[in-house]
């Protein structure tokens, strides 16, 4: 039997739940070390695989240049809570324009040349 195992739900039930909270348990801590590294400075940069990786690296960015959410609302000149809201939905409801103020608002670089990948 499995150590503090309630009397009312089957072992294999019981397993499967601790097994589930394990799981979210060590995603949240590899979030929150990704965080801290974010914050500390260790991780300056962000690479962009594709144009959807695009949000969370404005979000890495922000962290990592110890910017806040209420800082970045400042420079755009909107409400800390609209910068909530993008970042809760990773900016799907962002203008092109607003990203690209963001872009600038962050001091971010990208790069000049895209590159065309064919056969897709």
């Amino acid at each position: 039997m499995i150590k503090n195992e309630p009397f009312n739900i089957s072992p294999r039930l019981w397993e499967a739940q601790r097994q589930a909270a394990r799981s979210q348990l060590e995603e949240l801590q590899a979030q929150v070390e990704a965080y801290e590294r974010l914050q500390s400075g260790r991780s300056r940069e962000a690479v962009l695989e594709a144009v959807e990786d695009l949000p969370k690296a404005l979000i890495r960015t922000r962290i990592a240049s110890g910017m806040t959410q209420a800082g970045l609302a400042r420079r755009l000149g909107v409400k800390p809570q609209q910068v909530q809201r993008y970042e809760a939905t990773e900016y799907e409801s962002a203008s092109f324009g607003r990203i690209r103020k963001n872009v600038q608002a962050l001091d971010l670089r990208i790069p000049k040349a895209i590159r065309l990948v064919r056969g897709r």
